[in-house]
């Protein structure tokens, strides 16, 4: 019988660790000090000798990791994984078009050109060029938004929750705001409209019901303290069956006889039909304006297809008070989100060519048959890459639009599902594997099955994701 292998013998022990300094005259370890500097590289070599040490005392360390080449190699993948950045563009193949988690929409390439400019050169963010003094910053985008919604006066700051917020302290701070039982939203990471208002140092008087309340209910609670009356328009849920609302025409005349202002909450605030592209109807501001809302608030990221931002437009004289509020200036956007925002909105002003150049639209609009076409194409990379331990069959799937823009209705798609085909091969490990990669791609766990819907795999991407394939190690 042949004796048994010596693992100290092969086992490093810390004494065996080369000194810092021999190790940073290695040529290899030169030319990694020439991209990252001495400083970051020296304080990267210390750290992965200590574990090399605390390894070596545990007797786990094998010899050959001390190999200039091994230390070199070992040194360069800890550099990389540092100076990866944390924010990494990734395939977004959940089905969920606008994913809160993951950016909402993409910007098209006209705000792209945008930000880049305002990244790149001064910009007259808050100087009247024509009168050659300081101006709004507003003013960079609020014509083109009175102009696609027909409100008066407008003004910008960093998302919806922030333009509520800014509305409601301006006009309600102290005072009674009424809204409809129907309408108290909660919606991601635990966002509450009842706490928003609160924070605002607003008192929340509820009418109606969960399913039913009338223009009367409102009628009912109006009082001495009543600053204004407030419609939200419902995200992330539906309420169906036995169920009625009152209209925001309904409300804006009860507003107007009790001298109160009456605002609408949008969310997602859509400046166009969307049913004019075969999609679900969704509210528009013109429309909120146009039924009698004096103050309407919607995002930028969402429906509109923009850069994070939170508008509130409407009646003139109450946009000023928002504007003069202090809080405006803690809630007001830089020149990124407004140069963004302004490319974005001159694209609805040829509405015909919304489909092609906005990207939002763009992935909410794709055929079916066009995505399915694309899976078969792709379909080959992902088998090849995960061999015979899984299969991959193109299907049909329901993406959604997502962030609370009709969130029961669906658009048919269809992608690749992907199953174990032997014992032992875990859908799971795909998965992270995928989220592991480079350019992570994301899909979802159901039944058994990884789901890549494709529908925001778009063309010009499509070889970088079969490419990123090659790399999987599930």
């Amino acid at each position: 019988m042949a004796p048994a292998a010596d693992d100290s013998a092969t086992a490093a022990t810390p004494a065996d660790i080369p000194s810092l300094d021999r190790l940073l005259n290695l040529a290899a370890v030169g030319t990694l000090i020439e991209r990252h500097g001495r400083t970051f590289v020296t304080a990267t070599l210390r750290s992965l000798l200590d574990a090399h040490r605390s390894t070596a005392k545990a007797g786990n360390l094998p010899r050959d990791a001390l190999a200039p080449q091994a230390i070199a190699t070992a040194l360069a993948d800890r550099l990389a994984f540092a100076v990866r950045t944390r924010l990494r563009a990734l395939f977004n193949l959940t089905g969920t078009v606008l994913h809160t988690n993951l950016g909402r929409a993409v910007l098209p390439e006209e705000a792209v050109q945008a930000v880049t400019r305002a990244l790149t050169a001064p910009a007259n963010l808050e100087f009247d060029l024509a009168a050659g003094r300081r101006g709004d910053r507003d003013s960079l985008v609020e014509g083109l938004i009175c102009e696609l919604t027909g409100a008066e006066a407008a003004t910008v700051v960093n998302n919806n929750a922030a333009a509520l917020l800014l509305l409601l302290t301006t006009l309600a701070h102290r005072r009674e705001v009424i809204v409809s039982r129907g309408e108290l939203i909660e919606i991601g990471d635990s966002f509450r409209l009842p706490e928003l208002m609160r924070s605002a140092g607003v008192r929340l008087v509820e009418v109606g019901t969960t399913n039913r309340t009338y223009a009367k209910d409102y009628a009912g609670a109006v009082g001495a303290r009543t600053a204004l009356l407030l419609q939200v328009h419902a995200s992330n849920y539906a309420i169906r069956g036995f169920t009625h609302s009152a209209s925001a025409t309904e409300l804006a005349a009860l507003a107007r006889t009790h001298a109160l202002p009456f605002a609408v909450d949008l969310g997602s605030g859509s400046l166009v039909d969307l049913a004019r592209y075969g999609l679900p109807k969704e509210p528009t501001v013109r429309e909120a304006i146009e039924a009698g809302a004096d103050l309407v608030t919607f995002s930028g990221d969402k429906l509109l297809g923009g850069p994070q931002a939170g508008i509130i437009a409407g009646r003139a004289d109450l946009v000023r008070r928002l504007k003069r509020h202090p809080l405006k200036r803690a809630l007001r956007v830089g020149k990124l989100t407004l140069a963004a925002l302004e490319a974005v909105l001159a694209l609805y002003r040829a509405p015909e060519f919304l489909p092609e150049r906005l990207t939002t639209l763009r992935l909410l609009t794709r055929p079916a048959a066009a995505i399915e076409a694309q899976a078969w194409r792709v379909l080959p990379f992902v088998q090849a890459a995960l061999g015979d331990a899984f299969t991959v069959a193109v299907a049909p799937m329901a993406s959604q639009i997502g962030s609370g823009a009709q969130p029961v209705a669906t658009l048919a798609s269809c992608g690749l599902a992907i199953r174990a085909a032997r014992r032992g091969a875990r859908i799971e490990s795909v998965e992270s594997a995928l989220r592991g990669l480079p350019r992570p791609v994301l899909g979802r766990i159901a039944d058994k099955a990884l789901w890549l819907d494709l529908r925001c795999l778009e063309k010009h991407d499509e070889a970088a994701f079969c490419a990123a394939w090659d790399g999987l190690r599930p």
